[in-house]
């Protein structure tokens, strides 16, 4: 007998909410511990950017979450296509005069006084539309013309978006959670594996063509080389995460955030929890997002229809992926990239989308 969607709400899964509020918590507090020194030298203030996270990240993601959790899951399935052609509009927007560059990247998209990323909005909307496509029909996972075409398209189309900012390992994380949401929803291995070969090639083709993606790749192979140019960020990571030892120099007793560290508060914020908080706090916060992966997967096993599914499915890879790129890379294991810490990295727009993937995912409990 098939199962029938609920349409009275329940419980939500306090479990998963207990694990996303420490991940959130936690993340907060690094940040007020990573960004005080950066902040006293340049605002004088050593919370500004916890202030700033607090103002633009969490306030924008509970109201977010707000919505996310008390308007049924369901009907958010009619709105996925809407909602995934405004973020490729705002992808689209980056590259006018009301997008704003920064490190040499164009990722901004500037509102009168406000500032977001479009391509962290993308992250959710995406991952929306494929749930609620993919379960309006089980023969789109599998047909050709149906399926495999018109998935390729949308995410071709949002990768060479990406790729223009540049973004590139925001599309890596982005297209390797669509794959699994399109893969769990029923696709062929074959057409699984003939993505992955295509986008295979598509990565090398970048690498080989764009000096700075090839630099990153070489200084990756040859780490030992280069510590005061390509390799600089890296080998500091790397000395304040053994600094850290086992327990770690203490909360807020980071002795290369100050000076020696680049991007302690974006790229490399594990570095300064492992060197503060040690191997103990640092596998701890790994320990943390694979409860909340996990949680999400076990979830989808049980959750009362094919868009709820893939909606928890969806989001747990991207807050799986993003959180094992980030640390990663900074630990030396892949090439350096630029994506935040889910919840833990200073940067608004990434926190209020994770808060509200955090609001739909409960959500979807509650009704199952």
């Amino acid at each position: 007998m098939a199962r029938t969607r609920r349409t009275n709400a329940g419980t939500p899964d306090y479990f998963l909410m207990a694990a996303l509020c420490i991940l959130l918590v936690f993340g907060l507090a690094m940040l007020a511990s990573a960004s005080s020194d950066l902040g006293k030298q340049l605002f004088n203030n050593s919370y500004y950017y916890l202030e700033h996270q607090l103002e633009f990240g969490l306030t924008v993601g509970l109201a977010g979450f707000l919505v996310a959790y008390f308007v049924p899951y369901y009907k958010f399935k009619n709105i996925a296509f809407v909602l995934l052609l405004v973020s490729m509009a705002a992808l689209v927007l980056v590259f006018t005069p009301l997008g704003t560059a920064a490190s040499g990247s164009t990722r901004w998209l500037r509102l009168g006084p406000l500032s977001f990323q479009p391509a962290e909005l993308m992250k959710f909307t995406y991952i929306m539309y494929l749930a609620a496509w993919l379960s309006n029909s089980k023969k789109r996972a599998t047909d050709f013309q149906s399926g495999l075409l018109p998935f390729a398209v949308i995410s071709g189309l949002i990768a060479v978006l990406l790729v223009f900012q540049p973004a590139t390992s925001t599309v890596a994380i982005l297209l390797c959670s669509g794959l699994v949401v399109y893969f769990v929803s029923g696709a062929p291995l074959k057409y699984i594996l003939g993505i992955i070969a295509i986008a295979v090639a598509g990565v090398a083709i970048l690498v080989v063509a764009t000096p700075y993606r090839l630099a990153r790749v070489t200084g990756f192979l040859n780490q030992s080389k280069n510590t005061q140019g390509q390799n600089y960020q890296l080998n500091q990571a790397l000395i304040a995460i053994g600094s850290g030892g086992l327990t770690g120099q203490g909360y807020g007793q980071s002795a290369t955030k100050d000076s020696y560290l680049p991007a302690p508060i974006d790229d490399s914020i594990f570095a300064v929890v492992a060197e503060e908080l040690g191997f103990i706090g640092a596998g701890a916060l790994v320990a943390l997002f694979a409860i909340v992966t996990f949680r999400m997967f076990w979830l989808a096993k049980r959750a009362g229809d094919r868009f709820g599914q893939l909606i928890l499915i969806g989001f747990g890879t991207v807050i799986a992926l993003q959180a094992f790129v980030n640390m990663a890379s900074i630990s030396g294991v892949i090439p350096l990239t630029g994506v935040p810490l889910p919840f833990v990295s200073y940067g608004g727009t990434a926190l209020a989308v994770f808060i509200t993937m955090g609001g739909i995912s409960l959500n979807v409990t509650r009704y199952n």
